[in-house]
């Protein structure tokens, strides 16, 4: 196999270090190249851990790009990002748990109707409720902008300790059918309907109240 070795300084890491690049030029892999870095005394690097067991703390990596031999202060803003929106999903996963057996209740205690989900979703993971799924659901439907569409990983299935993707609920992968739709909008519609004859009603009797009121005043100062 043919091959170009291109070698030149490296002003990222300390002075003496080289970077290396080995481009292909033939074969089934032409064209795709190979980085390594030469210490001053000549030892061969191959991967960025073998450079940061090497250099230890005299040299902080974190944001150096392996390939390019440059630091690159955006790629670590991207990982500590990442890394926020991580260790987020990881406890907003924790507090689902926590609102499970919680029940809705009107002035009386009196429990409400809980609400039935779609015969579409299915929980995902060990112990998991249609209450932890709805939790679940709701959360992830507040908290971001971007689609649900569930573990689309049929490995989270599995063992959700690894595959599971914490930026969707513990629900197994999906589908919004017309059907659904059309039954939601009909359940809006059953609830703005019930709200309007209860404010309706709720009118009539403060109407009724004001001038049973306005009666006994005109009564009393007779």
């Amino acid at each position: 196999m043919i091959m170009e070795r291109k070698r030149m300084d490296c002003p990222a890491l300390p002075p003496g270090w080289k970077k290396e690049e080995v481009i292909r030029k033939s074969g089934l892999s032409a064209g795709k190249s190979d980085v390594y870095y030469y210490s001053p005394k000549g030892k061969k690097f191959r991967s960025k851990p073998q450079l940061s067991r090497y250099l230890g703390n005299t040299v902080d990596l974190a944001c150096f790009d392996f390939r390019t031999g440059k630091m690159m202060p955006s790629k670590l803003q991207k990982n500590k990002q990442r890394l926020r929106n991580e260790n987020f999903s990881l406890s907003k996963l924790f507090w689902e748990k926590r609102l499970e057996g919680l029940r809705s209740s009107d002035i009386t205690q009196e429990v409400l109707r809980t609400m039935e989900l779609p015969r579409g979703l299915q929980s995902v993971g060990p112990d998991t409720t249609d209450e932890t799924l709805l939790s679940a659901i709701a959360s992830a439907l507040h908290m971001s902008s971007a689609p649900i569409t569930g573990q689309t990983s049929t490995a989270a299935e599995k063992n959700p300790a690894i595959w599971l993707n914490t930026s969707q609920p513990l629900c197994k992968a999906f589908i919004v059918t017309d059907e659904d739709i059309r039954e939601q909008e009909e359940k809006v519609h059953q609830a703005r309907k019930s709200l309007e004859e209860a404010l309706m009603a709720d009118g009539l009797a403060r109407a009724a109240e004001l001038t049973r009121d306005a009666g006994s005043e005109g009564k009393a100062s007779a």
